[in-house]
């Protein structure tokens, strides 16, 4: 069998797979589990400015973010968000600012723990911080 066919033999096994099981379109919604949803909320709304939704289920506060909801929840049944070295290690979580300089220069003046000091890149200028629960969250200016 040549390429092309071998090709066209597995495209049409994962349409067929896809027809079946349907398809993802991507992202719809980011929550974190933290210890304290409270302190958690209190600490994007202040400190990053986001603005609480009007409802939210029971354990959780969400965010009325864009193009995707975000929000702080009660950890799930058996999460130990003290297991690892980080709470969420391995994800990137990315999140969209007007001004990332401004923005990290008010951080660490409050004393928030910076991870990656600002630098530029194909995102604009980009930093990172630790969250009050320990996650590692980067904004960008650009992009």
């Amino acid at each position: 069998m040549s390429a092309s066919t071998t090709d066209t033999v597995n495209t049409d096994a994962a349409n067929a797979d896809t027809e079946e099981t349907g398809t993802v379109s991507g992202p719809d919604f980011v929550a974190l589990q933290v210890r304290d949803v409270e302190a958690a909320a209190q600490f994007y709304e202040t400190r990053l400015g986001l603005t609480r939704a009007p409802a939210a289920p029971p354990g959780a506060v969400v965010f009325t973010t864009s193009p995707i909801p975000f929000a702080v929840r009660e950890p799930l049944p058996g999460v130990d968000l003290d297991s690892g070295d980080r709470p969420g290690n391995g994800v990137a979580l990315w999140l969209r600012c007007d001004d990332a300089q401004a923005l990290h220069d008010s951080l660490a003046e409050a004393g928030v723990e910076i991870l990656r000091p600002p630098a530029p890149s194909p995102f604009g200028l980009t930093f990172a911080i630790a969250d009050p629960d320990g996650y590692a969250v980067t904004f960008h200016d650009a992009g």
